[in-house]
C-alpha cells in the first residue's frame, strides 16, 4: 500500500472515530462543518501531511538546499561589486541581502503548495479527500500549515548560513518581526498558488506559470541590489512590488531604518491577496470535477 493510500485511510479512521466518540458534534443537522470540526480535520490534515514528509524526506531537498545556494551565489559572487556601490564591500552586501532573501524565501517556497496540490488531485488522493465527511477549507488550510512549516524551516537554515558568512544578528526581535512578517506575506501568496494548483493540469504547468510570476517580482525589486541605479519605468515598479516592501521592511526590522511605511504596505498587500484569493481558492477546489 502507498504512503498516500495510507495517509487517507488514516484520516478516514480518524474522523470515524472522533465521530463515534462525539456522536457527529463536527457535522450539524443542516450539513455544516462548525469551527470546532475545521480545526480538527485541519489538524488531522497537518499531521498526515507532515507524515508524508517524513516518509519522503527528499521532499524537504529545495527547503535545505536553496537557502544555502543562494546565499553562498549572491554573496560571494555579487557581494564584491553590489558591496562597493553600498559602501561598505561583501560585509556590508551581507547585511543588505540576507533580510531580502527571507523575503525571496517567502515567495519561492510558496510556489511548492500549488505544485503538491496538483499532484494530488492526478494522483487522486484528492478526491479520496473530497470523499470525506471534512471541511473542503480544512485540506486548503492543512496544506498551508505544512508550507509555512517548511518555509520556517528554511528560513532556519538560511540565517544559520548568514552567520557562517558573517551576518550580525543586534536585533532579535526584529528578526522574529521580520521572520512573521514573511510568514503572513507567504501565507497569502499560497492561496495564489492553491488557486493554479486546482486550475492547471499539470504541476509542470503550475511551475512554468509561478516561474512567470515570480522571475519578474524577485529580480525586479530590491531584495538583491538597491533600487536607484534602476531605469525609472523599473522604480516605478519596484515601488508597487511587495516583495521590495517586504524586504526593506525586513531590512529596517533587522538592521535598521525606516520600517513603518513598507510594513504597513506589505500588511495590506497581504491582506488584500488573501481577501481575493482564498474565496476563489476554496470555490474552485471545491467545484473542480
Amino acid at each position: 500500500m502507498s504512503a498516500a493510500t495510507t495517509t487517507v485511510n488514516e484520516i478516514h479512521n480518524d474522523i470515524r472515530n472522533d465521530d463515534d466518540r462525539t456522536g457527529r458534534d463536527d457535522i450539524q443537522a443542516d450539513g455544516r462543518i462548525p469551527l470546532r470540526g475545521h480545526l480538527r480535520h485541519t489538524g488531522a490534515l497537518v499531521r498526515r501531511n507532515l507524515l508524508w514528509i517524513r516518509q519522503d524526506p527528499e521532499s524537504m531537498a529545495d527547503a535545505l538546499l536553496m537557502p544555502i545556494i543562494f546565499t553562498l551565489l549572491f554573496v560571494f559572487v555579487f557581494g564584491g561589486s553590489i558591496g562597493q556601490a553600498l559602501g561598505g564591500g561583501q560585509d556590508g552586501y551581507v547585511q543588505y541581502v540576507i533580510p531580502g532573501m527571507i523575503a525571496m524565501m517567502s515567495m519561492t517556497l510558496s510556489q511548492g503548495v500549488g505544485t503538491g496540490f496538483c499532484q494530488d488531485f492526478n494522483s487522486g488522493v484528492m478526491d479520496r479527500f473530497r470523499s470525506l465527511p471534512i471541511g473542503r477549507g480544512s485540506v486548503l488550510f492543512a496544506k498551508i500549515s505544512v508550507e509555512l512549516i517548511r518555509m520556517l524551516f528554511a528560513t532556519t537554515v538560511l540565517m544559520i548560513v548568514a552567520v557562517l558568512v558573517g551576518f550580525d544578528i543586534n536585533h532579535w526581535p526584529g528578526l522574529f518581526a521580520a521572520v512573521g512578517l514573511a510568514t503572513l506575506f507567504a501565507s497569502s501568496i499560497m492561496w495564489v498558488f492553491l488557486t493554479l494548483g486546482v486550475m492547471m493540469k499539470s504541476a509542470q504547468s503550475v511551475q512554468a506559470m509561478g516561474f512567470l510570476v515570480l522571475f519578474p517580482l524577485q529580480f525586479g525589486s530590491s531584495i538583491f541590489a538597491p533600487t536607484q541605479s534602476m531605469p525609472g519605468w523599473l522604480q516605478a515598479f519596484t515601488d508597487y512590488n511587495p516583495l521590495s516592501t517586504l524586504a526593506d521592511a525586513a531590512r529596517g526590522l533587522m538592521v535598521g531604518g525606516p520600517v513603518a511605511h513598507d510594513l504597513w504596505v506589505t500588511i495590506g498587500w497581504s491582506v488584500a491577496i488573501t481577501a481575493v484569493m482564498a474565496p476563489v481558492a476554496i470555490h474552485k477546489f471545491r467545484t473542480k470535477s
